[in-house]
C-alpha cells in the first residue's frame, strides 16, 4: 500500500510513538497511545496494527536489554512465561473471532477498575522482591499460566497487556515491580513478534512510515525503561495508574460513542 502522510503528521505519529514506547516500557501500556496514533494520522486500521506491532516489537527488544543488562529480569520465569504467551495469543486470536468488539470492550469496564483498586488498596504491592518464598514447581506453573492468560488476552484484545502483566508477576509471583516489568517485557517480546509476522507476512505493514517512528518508540522504551530500573515501585506505580486510567476512559468513549 502507497500511503503518504503529511510532514507535520509524520512528526506527530513519531512523537506520540516514541512517548508510547517511554509508557509502555516502564508500566505497559504503550498501545492505548500509539495504535490510536497511526490512525489518527490516516493510517486504515489493519495497517496502523501492522505498523504499531513494528514500532512495539522494536522498542520491546530494547527495553528487555535494558531490563537484562540491569539483572531486572528472572529470566528462566520470564522464558516459561513467553511459551505460555505465543500458546495463549493464539487461543485467544480464535476466540477473539467468535466476539464482539463490544463484548471485550464490555469485560474490560469491569476488569480496568479492579486492576486500580488492587493497585491502590496494596500499599506496599511491588516494593520488596519476595519471589525466593514461591516453590520451585509452583513457580513454573504460575509462569506458565501468566504468560498464556495474558498472551490469551493479548491475542483477544491487546490494550493494557504489559500493565497487567506487571501485575500478575508482582501479585502471583510477589515480585517487585522493577522485575515484574522486566519479566512482562520478554512475554509481551514474544506476541508482539509472533503478531508482526502476520502482519509482514500479510503486507500490512507499511515500512517507510513505520520505521522511523520505531526509531523513536526505541527512543522512548530507552528512557522509560531506565527510570522504571532506577527508581522503581515509586515510578512505576503511579504510571500504571495512569495507563489504566487512559485505557478505561477510551474504552468508554468507544462504547458511548457508537
Amino acid at each position: 500500500m502507497d500511503t503518504i502522510i503529511a510532514i507535520p503528521s509524520m512528526i506527530l505519529l513519531c512523537a506520540l510513538v516514541g512517548f508510547a514506547g517511554f509508557v509502555d516500557a516502564s508500566a505497559g501500556g504503550g498501545g492505548t497511545i500509539s495504535l490510536p496514533a497511526y490512525i489518527f494520522v490516516g493510517i486504515p486500521p489493519h495497517f496502523a496494527l501492522g505498523c504499531n506491532k513494528l514500532s512495539a516489537s522494536c522498542g520491546t527488544t530494547l527495553a528487555v536489554f535494558n531490563f537484562w543488562k540491569s539483572g531486572a529480569i528472572d529470566v528462566k520465569a520470564a522464558l516459561i512465561a513467553a511459551l505460555g504467551s505465543f500458546i495463549g495469543a493464539a487461543t485467544g486470536a480464535a476466540i477473539a473471532l467468535k466476539l464482539s468488539e463490544q463484548t471485550l470492550e464490555t469485560m474490560l469496564l469491569f476488569i480496568l477498575p479492579i486492576a486500580a483498586i488492587i493497585i491502590l488498596a496494596k500499599r506496599n504491592f511491588g516494593e520488596d522482591d519476595l519471589s525466593s518464598t514461591v516453590g520451585k514447581t509452583k513457580a513454573v506453573i504460575l509462569a506458565f499460566f501468566i504468560g498464556f492468560l495474558i498472551g490469551g488476552y493479548d491475542g483477544m484484545f491487546g490494550p493494557g497487556t504489559g500493565t497487567f502483566a506487571i501485575i500478575a508477576f508482582s501479585m502471583l509471583m510477589k515480585y517487585d515491580l522493577k522485575t515484574a516489568s522486566g519479566n512482562a517485557k520478554i512475554l509481551n517480546l514474544a506476541s508482539n513478534y509472533a503478531s508482526f509476522a502476520t502482519f509482514a507476512i500479510s503486507g500490512t505493514v507499511i515500512y517507510k512510515i513505520a520505521i522511523p517512528a520505531a526509531i523513536c518508540g526505541m527512543i522512548g522504551n530507552h528512557f522509560g525503561s531506565r527510570c522504571a530500573i532506577t527508581r522503581g515501585a515509586k515510578f512505576i506505580r503511579p504510571m500504571m495508574l495512569g495507563v489504566l486510567a487512559l485505557l478505561l476512559t477510551k474504552i468508554a468513549y468507544d462504547l458511548l460513542t457508537r
